[in-house]
């Protein structure tokens, strides 16, 4: 926390303490910290955020799509709902803060609001979503997804084991069965905190970080196409490698992103999974699959790299002497800006309490992607150690989150004044 930053912040850090230490404590003992959605571990978590939500005088439910919600009834309900929140399911071996520090923050508001008998015209709402990672279904933002009427029907047959998503979400308290009901249309504004997983607010000494934009993911297949022959009989100079070809359009590839990266906006571009046929010793590569994984805050910037795949490919594969199949994309999910008047909102309330700021992309996916869908929403960063994330050394000052929580505080107030002038 910087010196210019007020030392009378409406939050308790230690409240917030509570909550992230609490479900830290409720893990998988060999695998700090693991607690994945629709495991018996997250049902225990969920069950401690329920007791917490009611204790701070929330209304809690589960929604038809099992996001645990609590509710802070406001003077003037028919305004509609202002929403904060995260999720508190963890990757494998995942971290202490990923998504718990936004739902503690998010806590911590309400809370506050009541210590300091302030009531919202509008109602509140504290929001855990279901699976925000990966789940054992191979899916994620399943419960943000649902609350914005967009989760896949045919998701619902996923299978892991002997259970499916239709059967899991029953078990965490949802109701498969109402998800074409349950498009939300109260919800007036999202707000969620998160820890950057990166190192630019550490670098820089900053304290939070103003999300202009969830980047856009497009995953895009690849195969390249060579020769299967003997490793011992084939000279080197008559040889068609799909491997060699392969590893040549990778290092294109990286070098075509960070001419990206130097550009306008956020972009990166990663070879994530890597295949190769036969995969024997003594034999010359016949095949490889790849998969970029390609992260853009500006769409044209997509478009643009999209388009350079394909003479990129064209080149290898003429100097390699192998084929390369068209670029196959198989998903294509488009940025999402945060709204401009939380933008705008979010840093004045950073100036207000003196929080040093910036504005930044956002690289990795998050449930205000999907709930940018069905209303306003906008999301804040607070620094991480070293920029990890996803690792169990994972970990952010309990300072840095109190401070995420009282621009929140602050924004909430704003907000609840402002959305009504905008009627």
């Amino acid at each position: 926390m910087t010196t210019n930053v007020k030392t009378n912040l409406p939050v308790d850090a230690n409240r917030i303490a509570g909550i992230v230490n609490g479900l830290a404590g409720i893990t998988e003992p060999d695998r700090p910290y693991t607690r994945r959605a629709f495991t018996p571990l997250f049902l225990e978590g969920r069950a401690f955020l329920d007791r917490r939500f009611r204790a701070a005088g929330l209304e809690t439910r589960i929604d038809a799509a099992g996001n645990l919600i609590g509710r802070r009834k406001g003077r003037k309900s028919a305004l509609g709902t202002l929403m904060l929140g995260s999720h508190s399911d963890t990757v494998p071996e995942g971290g202490r803060f990923d998504g718990i520090a936004g739902v503690a923050a998010a806590l911590e508001v309400a809370r506050a609001l009541t210590d300091a008998g302030i009531e919202l015209d509008h109602d509140l709402e504290i929001v855990d979503f279901l699976a925000e990672e990966v789940s054992i279904f191979g899916v994620s933002c399943v419960g943000s997804r649902g609350m914005a009427g967009i989760l896949p029907d045919g998701w619902l047959s996923r299978v892991q084991g002997e259970l499916s998503l239709r059967q899991g979400i029953v078990e965490v308290g949802g109701d498969p069965s109402r998800l074409s009901a349950l498009k939300r249309s109260d919800i007036k504004a999202f707000l969620e905190l998160h820890i950057e997983q990166g190192p630019v607010l550490e670098t820089g000494r900053l304290d939070i970080g103003v999300v202009t934009a969830i980047s856009g993911i497009t995953r895009i297949e690849i195969i390249v196409e060579g020769q299967a022959d003997h490793a011992g009989t084939t000279p080197m100079g008559h040889r068609r490698d799909a491997l060699v070809a392969a590893s040549r359009l990778v290092l294109a590839i990286e070098a075509l992103a960070t001419e990206f990266s130097r550009g306008e906006g956020h972009f990166t571009a990663t070879v994530g999974e890597f295949s190769i046929e036969p995969n024997a010793a003594n034999v010359v590569p016949s095949k490889v699959r790849l998969l970029i994984d390609a992260r853009a805050e500006l769409r044209p910037q997509m478009e643009r790299f999209l388009a350079e795949l394909g003479p990129l490919c064209l080149d290898v594969a003429g100097d390699a002497g192998v084929t390369i199949a068209p670029a196959n994309v198989i998903s294509d999910n488009h940025p999402t800006p945060g709204d401009a008047l939380l933008l705008s909102t979010l840093e004045e309330s950073c100036d207000g309490i003196g929080a040093r700021h910036r504005r930044m992309a956002s690289g990795a996916g998050h449930d205000t992607a999907w709930m940018g869908r069905i209303t306003r929403s906008a999301m804040i960063f607070i620094p991480c150690l070293g920029g990890r994330s996803h690792a169990p050394e994972e970990w952010a000052e309990n300072d840095d989150i109190a401070l995420g929580a009282a621009v929140l505080f602050e924004a909430v107030k704003t907000l609840d004044k402002k959305l009504q002038e905008k009627v």
